[in-house]
């Protein structure tokens, strides 16, 4: 049984509370970092006050860019990983879940072993086959294409083995019902399958999401035209320039406005994301 003691609420408040100013102070930093004129930061010193320059700074990185870091506006690279992030996750899902449902619910040879070589790919990330990827896609020529950003990363054995795990809590009863009503195997993946699986396909379309979005290897060996820059490459040009000092401020409003998708997608599949990681039969 917990006890309700004052002091140790009060220490749990407070570990909380650094916790969150431990995690927050940079993200402060960025923002006011993103208020600034480019030679506040010259001196070496952190400004920890707004300063006068947001509109301008902001209407700048996402009009014009940073002119010494070769790289587009950055509505144009946002724009790009929105793309790529969208794509990433719903395909993701659609191919999983339609993979998991043919393994668990279809008899055919060999179902086990097709489970299981998907499931091997787990030990071969991007990283690893990333040499004879990329050379498929040249040859397939979809080098600085949208597609040749999200195809080879759209496969997943991780989203594959969940909806199996799922799929196979539901109880038969269900399937045979709807097989007494006539339903077919589409109806019934589509009817009943699909709205069981809603907190799942949440929680995974938050999780796919943000790892799309802040792809940088594959985009960096994919794109040699900057019209097809991701965001993340962006602001690692923008940070890496050779012959003059980076404009802190610019960056710092592009990495505030990166960070800008990735956080309405968490706040607004919250409920279902939460709902789809802690319930007890997932």
């Amino acid at each position: 049984m917990v006890q309700n003691n004052t002091w140790l609420n009060a220490l749990t408040h407070l570990i909380l509370i650094l916790g969150i100013v431990f995690v927050a102070f940079p993200v402060y930093i960025a923002i006011i970092a993103s208020t600034r004129g480019s030679f506040d930061f010259l001196q070496g010193l952190v400004p920890l006050l707004p300063g006068t320059e947001a509109i301008e700074n902001y209407s700048r990185i996402l009009n014009a860019g940073v002119s010494t870091s070769g790289a587009p506006p950055l509505g144009l690279m946002m724009t790009n990983s929105l793309v790529m992030a969208l794509s990433i996750a719903l395909g993701k899902i659609f191919i999983s879940i339609l993979s998991a449902f043919a393994i668990v619910y279809f008899r055919f040879p060999f179902r086990t072993l097709a489970f299981w070589m998907i499931f091997i790919t787990l030990m071969l990330p991007v990283e690893v086959r990333i040499m004879p990827t990329f050379k498929v896609v040249a040859d397939l020529g979809l080098l600085n294409s949208y597609a040749g950003l999200t195809i080879p990363l759209i496969a997943s054995a991780t989203a594959t083995f969940l909806f199996r795990q799922f799929f196979l809590t539901v109880p038969e009863e269900l399937m045979e019902a709807a097989r007494i009503d006539g339903a077919g195997p589409m109806k019934f993946f589509r009817d009943i399958l699909l709205p069981l699986s809603r907190t799942n396909i949440a929680a995974l379309f938050v999780i796919l999401f943000i790892y799309g979005w802040n792809q940088y290897l594959w985009p960096l060996l994919v794109t040699t035209d900057s019209s097809y820059y991701t965001v993340v490459m962006g602001i690692k040009r923008m940070a890496d320039v050779a012959d003059s000092e980076p404009q802190w401020n610019l960056v710092m409003a592009a990495v505030v406005l990166a960070m800008l998708p990735p956080i309405v997608v968490v706040i607004g599949m919250q409920k279902l994301f939460v709902k789809g990681l802690v319930e007890s039969e997932k």
